[in-house]
């Protein structure tokens, strides 16, 4: 059986160079057979965490919902841009949500036993790594086993061209390289439970 693997970006705009990112990887793992969905964070607004909002009203809507998606799916890929050395806002408060629990189950719960790997780049030469390093410590906190292999791209704006494709094969082999280890990591996912 195929694994349901979720593919997003943590960044809503318009022409994220993250978004992108994220679409090659889906493009790729689809091409490849896999089970993919891409999911884009601007379908699930969320409102700042909020602990008296959760308490007087639960979970909001699309909160329940993306939590869900992440319940359905067995690995994720997370293409994060950095933002002053961290991961952005936006990831941060849509993991903070979905790591609620909710009656029957335990804090985080969505998360534990998944598998996850890391996309990020920036415009400058440190390519977005400070940013993943920040979002691995955080997911490997919650129960992710986030694979070693992760893409960082230096330079970002001119690694892709006009139809939002990377073009650099550096950029191509090192995507490749991490999503090869995400199926390393899922067959021997499937080779233990067997």
């Amino acid at each position: 059986m195929k694994p349901d693997i979720l593919v997003f970006a943590g960044s809503i705009r318009k022409d994220s160079y993250h978004r992108k990112l994220a679409r090659a990887a889906a493009e790729r793992l689809a091409r490849a057979g896999a089970n993919v969905t891409f999911a884009d964070l601007r379908d699930y607004p969320m409102p700042i965490y909020d602990g008296d909002l959760e308490a007087a009203e639960g979970l909001p809507t699309s909160a329940r919902t993306f939590k869900e998606l992440l319940r359905a799916h067995d690995a994720f890929v997370i293409a994060s841009p950095e933002y002053n050395g961290s991961f952005t806002a936006l990831l941060k408060n849509a993991i903070d949500w979905t790591t609620r629990p909710e009656a029957g189950e335990k804090a985080g719960q969505v998360f534990r036993g998944k598998i996850a790997a890391l996309l990020g780049g920036s415009p400058g030469a440190g390519a977005g790594r400070r940013g993943l390093r920040h979002l691995r410590e955080l997911l490997e906190m919650i129960g992710v086993n986030v694979i070693p292999e992760q893409l960082t791209v230096a330079k970002i704006a001119p690694a892709f061209d006009a139809a939002g494709a990377l073009t650099r094969p550096e950029d191509i082999e090192g995507l490749d390289r991490v999503l090869a280890g995400l199926e390393t990591a899922l067959e021997a996912r499937q080779t233990q439970a067997a």
